[in-house]
């Protein structure tokens, strides 16, 4: 068991938290993570092993590589039902999918111990927002997509990457975590880009910000294609949302496609959207980037 400085909790933005299970009975918690984060850095971690008072599915084992042996000795739900609730109860807990919330649920009913009262957030959600046109949404593609360091189904790294795909959302975006926490808003489209305009024949994908959002609505008015992801036939790359988050969207997977575009022999510019009237000059735009 990894213990946390007490109260370091009630400081976080945000906790996370990835459970694994012995059996297909969703009770059977074997192993628990918990990490919390604040403005965007973890703030603490912790993990535990538990004894499930449940069998070990073979299935279950091969996935995760616990098996009964490694929890002789360990906690039971019961013993370690405090802990979770003073990281959980009163705050905002992210899991990627809602099955840790169910197993936490069914573990609290089994053991007869009181729910815990927390609001969550499905990071699976989260990262189907921020990046649509990813392949798929799972948790171990997105820390790959994301450059984010993952094992996974270890219940601290499952935890761990889940915090850092809400973490780069919010910086991607530019939407912060009381947007996340309200009711998604139908899913927008990029705006059609008007008939004539200083950006017309650009296709532009915008970094920072959603495709339907401002920056997007004033591109297509000047006469640019707003698009999803870098492609061949991207010739503008606009980097906007948060400025304290330009550095890291410098980082941003769709920045570096287009750099290496660019080394190719593709043209494109990666430009700052600091002041909305320099997109409607393209020449400049260019030459800046």
């Amino acid at each position: 068991m990894t213990l946390i400085p007490s109260g370091a909790d009630r400081t976080a933005d945000f906790v996370v938290i990835d459970v694994e299970t012995a059996c297909s009975r969703v009770s059977s918690i074997c192993q628990v993570g918990i990490v919390g984060f604040r403005d965007g850095r973890e703030l603490f971690a912790w993990e535990t092993l538990l004894d499930p008072c449940d069998d070990f599915h073979p299935m279950n084992s091969r996935i995760h590589g616990i098996g009964a042996h490694h929890v002789a000795g360990q906690p039971t739900f019961a013993q370690v039902h405090a802990t979770i609730d003073r990281h959980l109860s009163g705050a905002v807990t992210v899991a990627h999918s809602m099955f840790d919330k169910g197993a936490l649920a069914a573990a609290c009913r089994m053991h007869d111990c009181a729910a815990i009262d927390t609001v969550w957030l499905d990071s699976v959600r989260v990262a189907k927002r921020a990046w649509p046109d990813l392949p798929n949404h799972k948790l171990g593609s997105l820390a790959r997509y994301l450059g984010v360091a993952h094992r996974h189904h270890d219940a601290l790294s499952d935890a761990r990457a889940a915090g850092w795909v809400l973490v780069r959302a919010i910086e991607h975006t530019g939407l912060s975590l009381a947007d996340w926490m309200a009711p998604a808003p139908p899913a927008g489209r990029a705006p059609r880009a008007a008939a004539a305009g200083p950006l017309l024949g650009e296709r532009v994908v915008i970094v920072g910000e959603p495709r339907d959002g401002p920056l997007a609505q004033a591109v297509a008015a000047a006469g640019g294609v707003v698009r999803s992801a870098v492609g061949s036939t991207t010739t503008l790359v606009v980097i906007g949302g948060d400025p304290r988050f330009a550095a890291w969207r410098r980082t941003d997977p769709q920045v570096r496609k287009a750099e290496q575009a660019v080394a190719a022999g593709q043209r494109i510019a990666i430009v700052d959207a600091r002041a909305l009237d320099r997109l409607r000059d393209p020449a400049r735009l260019t030459s800046e980037g």
